[in-house]
Order: C-alpha cells, then sequence, then structure tokens
C-alpha cells in the first residue's frame, strides 16, 4: 500500500526506494576506498566483497563501522585470483580461470559441484572470520553464481554452511521490456538474463529472496554519458529494484587485475557528485535497504 503525505492541498508520494551496491570490495586499496567514501557518505546502500584477494584480511576491518547499517555481501569470485583452497578441476595451476573457461564448462558440463561448493564455503567463513558476522546477500563476479552448476553448489554451500541461514541473493536479470525500455547495454543485459534462465524460482522454491528487477549493467565505455545511463537505470522499477555499480579509484594494481579502470573513477565521481542527489530528487527516488 502507498502512502500519502499531504502538504496543503496535494498529496505527495514518499520518494521510492531502490537498493544500490557496489561490486569488488577488496578488489585494490583503490577500489575499496572510493566505497569506503560513498558508504560514509550514504550514497550507496552496500557492497558485495571479494574474499579471495590478498587485500582482504585488511580491508575487512575498516568495514566494522557499517555493519548493521550497510548491505554488506559476499562477491562469489571464481574468475580472479586465487582459491582459498585447493580446486584441481577449475584452477589446476592455483589461478582461477577467466569467465570464458567457466562459461564453456558450464555448457560442456565439466564443472565440478563438490569442488564449487567447497570454495563458495571457504569463502562464506573467510567473510565471516574477518567482519564477525555471515553476509547479508551473496552475488558473483561476473554474475558467476547464476550458472547452472555453480547455482545448484550455492544452495549446498549456503545451506550446510548454517542451517537456517538465509541470505538475499541477486538476480542479475530483468523483463524484456524493461531492459529494452531503458536501452542501456541491452545485448549485456539480455546474454546474462539468458544465463539467469530459472535462478529466481529455484532460489525462491528453497527459501530465499531475490530483487524483484535489476538493472546497471555496462558496457563501461569511458567516453559515454554515466550520469544518462544511471538515470535509465532507475526506469521500470520493481518493489526490490536492485542497481549493481562498479566505483572506484583506479591505479596501476587495478590495471593489473582488470579492465575496467578508468570507468570506476567516472561511476565514483558520479554517485559522489551533488548530480546524483539531484537526479534521485527529481525522480523521486532515495537509496534504500533490501532487508527493510
Amino acid at each position: 500500500m502507498v502512502l500519502l503525505l499531504h502538504t496543503g492541498a496535494f498529496p505527495i508520494m514518499p520518494p521510492v526506494p531502490f537498493i544500490l551496491i557496489a561490486d569488488d570490495y577488496g578488489l585494490t586499496e583503490g577500489v575499496s576506498r572510493a566505497i569506503l567514501t560513498l558508504l560514509e557518505s550514504g550514497r550507496i546502500s552496500g557492497t558485495g566483497c571479494m574474499t579471495n584477494q590478498s587485500g582482504w584480511p585488511k580491508l575487512a576491518k575498516d568495514l566494522a563501522p557499517y555493519r548493521g547499517n550497510a548491505e554488506l555481501g559476499l562477491h562469489l569470485t571464481l574468475t580472479l585470483g586465487r582459491p582459498l583452497g585447493p580446486m584441481p578441476l577449475l584452477a589446476p595451476n592455483g589461478e582461477l580461470p577467466a569467465l570464458g573457461h567457466i562459461l564453456k564448462a558450464t555448457f560442456l558440463g565439466n564443472l565440478s559441484k563438490r569442488e564449487i561448493s567447497a570454495e563458495i564455503t571457504r569463502q562464506i567463513a573467510e567473510f565471516e572470520a574477518q567482519t564477525g558476522r555471515l553476509p547479508d546477500f551473496v552475488d558473483g563476479h561476473q554474475h558467476v553464481h547464476i550458472l547452472p552448476t555453480i547455482r545448484s553448489a550455492l544452495w549446498e554451500a549456503i545451506e550446510h554452511y548454517r542451517p537456517g541461514w538465509r541470505p538475499w541473493l541477486r538476480n542479475p536479470a530483468d523483463h524484456l521490456g524493461a531492459i529494452m525500455a531503458r536501452g542501456v547495454s541491452v545485448g549485456k543485459s539480455l546474454f546474462i538474463a539468458f544465463l539467469a534462465q530459472g535462478f529466481a524460482v529455484s532460489a525462491k522454491k528453497r527459501g530465499f529472496s531475490v530483487n524483484d528487477s535489476f538493472s546497471g549493467v555496462s558496457d563501461f565505455d569511458t567516453k559515454g554519458d554515466f550520469a544518462s545511463d544511471f538515470r535509465r537505470y532507475l526506469l521500470v522499477s520493481g518493489e526490490r529494484h536492485l542497481v549493481m555499480c562498479h566505483p572506484g579509484h583506479s591505479d596501476a594494481a587495478l590495471a593489473a587485475l582488470d579492465p575496467v579502470t578508468k570507468a570506476r573513477d567516472i561511476e565514483f565521481e558520479f554517485i559522489q557528485s551533488e548530480a546524483f542527489s539531484a537526479l534521485l530528487t527529481s525522480m523521486n527516488m532515495e537509496i534504500g535497504q533490501f532487508r527493510k
């Protein structure tokens, strides 16, 4: 039910909340510092953490002020860095493969559910060990959590790790009409939606909550207009509309790990700007949290 606030003769609709999650906390110091700045200023709902990255134990301590006040989740990572334990099938040389390898192995049926479930368990345990709490949510770096074998391993790992624990899960798909209406990175969004078929239904059957709609997919074009794209990310939202973002401070450390560099600076600068606040005011929207 929508409540109306009255001022004078005309009712005013309360702002519509949406969830804005920054990916990749722990990737590098620069990315993490940018996310901490946005958490401090209340510009984002929370962040997903990469617990297999070398800087994570140190950076995890800086999240302490936001426990209980922000959505802090596990950004499951199977395509970057080293696994936290042996994965002789997926990472025989001790290094996680690129996304292309994971996709190929998925479609050929060459992924080991047992091996992946064990690594998911290790990444959850590392989150808890460094933060003193379980993740509020789980999503995946490059959306790997939605792939068929990996999603099954995810259900198993969560259910066995702490019986009755149900973090909310990111569904990185939206309806065709919503994707087309936004008109941002349409091809990429449709491909992700294709990979995510059945994910939300399966998650709900197992007692997990998922977001109702999703946006934030980007081609990371530094010559594009991120402010314009973000306005369209807020179109055609569901009751729990989730937007992902990738803010950061780019540097040599980031460039050595990830091809997305300067686009992170652009996202950070916009979300921290007065233009971002003005956009939300003009659209009568506000930063919210999934659980509220």
